[in-house]
């Protein structure tokens, strides 16, 4: 009977795609802990070049590159993102590994031995330090590998999967290449690599600026009688997606005069400026550094909420918006909101967190990418 240092070793990532240094860590774990945790972070968002597969895909990729017996052995699980709370994140890890635990370790006898497995590779690597509760594997940098490099090269061939798979062959195990030559959609690779190149030519337009500029943007959220003014973009990136109305900020624009002009162009909403501008409730500061593709954004986001009334007002798509429609709160989904703004809303309305762990996205990211 194999002998183990460890009941459980946790290893969290984003896995975008999984590659042979992800391969390399969990291989290392097999060989010191009984089970494998892997925590599949930035679950549930939206497509995009970040975040091109599903949880779902990128469990795949995972469980496929392994034998059957050491498969077994691995679970896979969804995390959601935080990027404006960080005791909620870390809440989330504790109580998935707990939950685990539970499940798993049948010696009631004898505390589980955990620990946090990884390789410290730069800034992202941060959450190493915010488990001091249980021990830590470190693992050398074996391969010289980042996925932000594999899906740029991947991206950014034809629009045909099996033309740029030679990336992907010398760089990731065998299921993340058995999936994305054989089962990954034509449509969903369009979408990112459509997507991927509006982006690249975005970032090349300020590329010979003397330092990377930071851009400024306003959002609103604008409430009332339990639903929320959304819009559906026209434009990339994030085209098809839900988002708050809002945009750049004007040349001698003061932030709130810049909200309340997009929430005009985008919604037309049949509310006097006067009216809107007496029930902002609240004035906050995004600043995630990885909040948008096209380069360092900041948002400042208005609340705006309405009297309760027996009819929302009405509304109609201008400006770069699709559609502009009133949602039941209870209707929000992370995977449908373009960027961060689930996240905003979400911190500014004070819901506070779902558990989002184990459960799916309700829709499929196929929907979107039409």
């Amino acid at each position: 009977m194999t002998s183990y240092n460890y009941s459980f070793a946790v290893f969290i990532g984003r896995f975008q795609p999984y590659h042979n240094g992800h391969h390399h860590v969990i291989q290392q774990g097999l060989q010191q802990a009984e089970r494998l945790v892997l925590l599949c972070g930035s679950s549930h968002m939206p497509p995009s070049h970040r975040n091109p597969w599903s949880f779902q895909e990128r469990k795949r990729m995972i469980l496929d590159s392994f034998a059957p017996a050491d498969a077994e052995r691995i679970t896979v699980l969804p995390l959601i993102d935080s990027p404006y709370n960080d005791a909620v994140w870390i809440q989330s890890v504790q109580t998935i590994v707990n939950g685990l635990v539970q499940a798993f370790h049948n010696v009631p006898h004898r505390q589980p031995k955990i620990a946090l497995i990884g390789h410290s590779k730069d800034h992202s690597s941060y959450y190493l330090k915010l488990f001091p509760q249980w021990e830590s594997i470190s693992v050398g940098h074996h391969f010289d590998l980042d996925a932000t490099a594999i899906r740029q090269d991947f991206f950014s061939g034809k629009t045909n999967v099996q033309s740029v798979l030679d990336t992907i062959t010398a760089n990731c195990p065998s299921g993340t290449v058995d999936y994305l030559a054989n089962n990954y959609s034509p449509k969903a690779f369009e979408y990112i690599y459509e997507e991927n190149a509006f982006v690249q030519a975005y970032r090349q337009s300020w590329s010979q600026s003397p330092y990377p500029p930071v851009f400024m943007t306003v959002d609103a959220i604008v409430v009332q009688s339990g639903h929320i003014l959304l819009v559906k973009r026209r434009a990339k990136p994030g085209f098809g997606l839900m988002a708050l109305p809002g945009g750049f900020v004007g040349q001698y624009e003061k932030l709130v005069d810049a909200a309340l002009r997009e929430l005009r162009e985008e919604t037309r909403l049949k509310v006097p400026e006067p009216v809107l501008r007496g029930c902002i409730k609240q004035v906050h500061t995004f600043d995630d550094p990885y909040r948008s593709a096209r380069g360092r954004t900041i948002t400042q986001a208005l609340l705006i909420e309405l009297p309760n009334a027996d009819a929302l007002p009405k509304v109609k798509a201008g400006d770069d918006a699709a559609k502009a429609f009133w949602l039941p709160l209870a209707d929000l989904q992370p995977d449908q909101l373009f960027e961060d703004h689930y996240f905003i809303i979400r911190q500014l309305l004070g819901l506070g967190e779902p558990n989002y762990t184990s459960a799916q996205p309700q829709n499929g990211w196929q929907d979107y990418r039409v």
